[in-house]
């Protein structure tokens, strides 16, 4: 018996693991603006976890500090 084209799509689909949780990052510093810009689209948006493979505490984390430095002014809201 052959299997359903729904499950082979669903063997494709690899989890990602959080980089984050594997270098044990406690905390995320707003004023890093090179770490900061990884998690931004060359439109300035935040890349969601499911790309990203980030965990939910670690994305919040992120989200979290992307916003402070947008007003802060240390990172653009938008990119030219």
């Amino acid at each position: 018996m052959k299997k359903m084209a729904r499950q082979d799509a669903s063997d494709k689909k690899k989890r990602k693991n959080c980089s984050l949780c594997a270098d044990k990052v406690e905390a995320i510093d707003y004023k890093d603006a090179a770490k900061l810009k990884r998690y931004l689209t060359e439109a300035g948006k935040i890349i969601p976890r499911r790309i990203t493979g980030n965990c939910a505490k670690h994305q919040r984390m992120i989200v979290r500090a992307i916003k402070r430095a947008r007003e802060a002014a240390i990172i653009d809201y938008v990119f030219d």
